[in-house]
């Protein structure tokens, strides 16, 4: 059943190996290359930044060495068994961490990787045309085939729009209506929503400058803790701080000059509801606040509602008692005499503090004291707080003799005694009690120690002050970020086209195919016509036949002819 002029094709040549697949390797540029088609891809990019946010979430979970150093301290006090694995992870130091400067990177890279070719293409097909009218609109959504009748107007006078003037008039509504046009003959094409992939661009582009805001900004950024007790005054100067932290790139001159004086600190605690007596509703700290060469201006500072000063904001982290108390040694000179932050213990504000006396003669005095806002006794005979307010406040403090190690070298942290190597005189351990005072009270210690007394009790804040120039540029990318991925989700990618088909008389047909020398068939339409609308979605465009069916009804009514079906 062949035909005559049939032929065989060619065998194949015999294999020379077992293989099935003979493959080329891909060679070390061929490696490359994969691999960074592969990271520069948008499924990747969109990957990474999943991946940041999940890395960014020990950070919000434990505290951080930046932020709050106390915080980790205490958290190594509470988990000595789990800290030393979170610490080498760097769980503490999250966003400076290995790890998370990888994943911020490798988004850097791969978000710039896919803007480059993206804009290189997006500025290409704004300079290219329309494309060409389809033969066969009937195929496209919306398409709509109207037929125009001859010699009547819809206002009864007669004589029938020209071909050329149904085009031109398309033209010009298409234009105002936002849209690229393009003439082919009796037809026009016409497309819009490039500002869909300009909005996509703007997004990944703004994500980019966010990224580079935070990394710069960073190293010129600094973070300091401070601890104000009432009547005390903090200066912006790297001594005053407690603990500092500084950008990579900080220099002192950063440090503009100001004052912050805090006058007093309040607390409103619930007092209606008995479920929840005692916890607090509010604190509110009463700064004085002097800049350089400024006047002295009262302001306040409130959780979540930091002071704005020197180019810094001060945050209101947390707060506690002071103990002012003055301890005299067994000779009778004053070797101490100052303001002791405790820090809380439960919401009870039951406080732990210490007490160093270096200065005291014969011996060194250390004490570890309790500190009880409404002390009450209970059954036990052990001491407690009911209330956090200093309704009926009682200090108890242990009292130790030896040498408190403050003169070798070590540093030492203000809120732990180390008691080895000393000797207990007073508490749980000694022949003598703990000596226990009320504010006012003097009470002499054993042993010829000296004597302390109880002068009264303040409230302390505790101040975190951060400085970052970048958070402007970081607020306005992310604006233009928002903008972006609202323009990319809501205008649409579309192409409409008019055409205007003559019922009858035709003219020469040009060169091109497309008609006479202008584009058009050459036929005046005297005859009537039909206006086919059509349009074709780029993407997800639910309104599309919609938008065809209203150009259809603005250009008929624009030519101002009665329609026949």
């Amino acid at each position: 059943m062949r035909p005559s002029d049939h032929m065989d094709s060619a065998a194949p040549p015999a294999r020379t190996t077992t293989d099935d697949v003979n493959q080329p390797a891909l060679g070390l540029v061929g490696s490359v290359r994969f691999f960074w088609r592969q990271l520069t891809s948008m499924r990747t990019a969109l990957f990474l930044l999943m991946l940041l946010a999940l890395a960014a979430i020990p950070g919000s979970l434990v505290p951080q060495r930046t932020a709050d150093p106390n915080g980790v301290t205490q958290y190594q006090a509470d988990h000595p068994q789990l800290f030393p694995v979170l610490d080498k992870l760097q769980v503490f130091d999250t966003y400076t961490s290995v790890w998370f400067s990888a994943i911020y990177l490798l988004l850097f890279v791969s978000l710039i990787g896919c803007i480059i070719p993206r804009t290189k293409h997006h500025w290409q097909a704004l300079r290219t045309k329309p494309p060409r009218t389809p033969a066969r609109l009937g195929r496209l959504a919306g398409h709509q085939r109207i037929t125009v009748g001859p010699d009547v107007l819809a206002d009864g006078t007669t004589g029938l729009p020209s071909v050329e003037t149904a085009v031109t008039s398309a033209m010009t509504l298409l234009k105002r209506s936002g849209y690229r046009v393009q003439r082919f003959g009796d037809s026009v094409s016409a497309e819009r929503g490039y500002l869909r992939e300009t909005g996509n661009l703007v997004f990944h582009t703004a994500l980019v400058g966010v990224l580079i805001a935070v990394g710069v900004g960073g190293g010129f950024s600094y973070t300091g803790q401070r601890l104000l007790v009432e009547g005390q005054t903090f200066s912006n100067v790297l001594g005053s701080y407690d603990s500092f932290n500084p950008g990579r790139w900080f220099s002192q001159s950063q440090l503009h000059g100001y004052n912050l004086t805090l006058d007093r600190f309040t607390t409103t605690y619930e007092q209606k509801n008995l479920n929840a007596l005692g916890q607090a509703t509010n604190y509110k700290a009463v700064v004085t606040a002097r800049t350089k060469g400024g006047t002295a201006t009262k302001d306040t500072i409130q959780v979540n509602d930091p002071l704005s000063i020197g180019g810094t904001n001060v945050y209101l982290l947390g707060n506690g008692y002071a103990m002012h108390v003055t301890v005299r040694d067994g000779q009778g000179n004053v070797a101490f005499e100052d303001d002791v932050p405790f820090l809380p213990q439960d919401t009870d504000y039951t406080s732990l503090g210490v007490i160093k006396v270096p200065d005291a003669v014969p011996d060194q005095l250390g004490m570890v004291g309790f500190f009880y806002p409404s002390a009450v006794k209970q059954s036990t005979g052990a001491y407690a707080s009911n209330y956090p307010d200093d309704v009926n406040p009682l200090l108890s403090l242990q009292v130790y003799t030896g040498d408190l190690g403050l003169d070798d070298g070590v540093p030492r942290s203000v809120y732990q005694l180390s008691t080895k190597g000393l000797t207990q005189i007073a508490g749980r351990t000694a022949a003598h009690a703990s000596i226990e005072l009320k504010p006012g009270q003097t009470k002499t210690l054993p042993e010829g120690a000296g004597s302390i007394t109880f002068d009264g009790v303040k409230r302390y804040v505790s101040l975190d002050i951060h400085h970052d120039g970048s958070q402007l540029y970081v607020a306005g990318f992310a604006v233009l970020a928002v903008l972006g991925l609202l323009t990319s989700l809501f205008v649409p990618r579309r192409r409409v086209w008019v055409k205007v088909v003559p019922t009858s008389g035709t003219g020469a047909a040009g060169p091109d195919g497309d008609g006479g020398p202008d584009g058009s068939d050459g036929s005046d339409g005297s005859g009537g016509y039909d206006l086919e609308y059509a349009g074709l979605a780029r993407g997800e465009d639910p309104n599309l036949e919609r938008a065809v069916e209203d150009i259809a009804k603005r250009h008929v009514s624009v030519l101002g002819v009665r329609i026949t079906q």
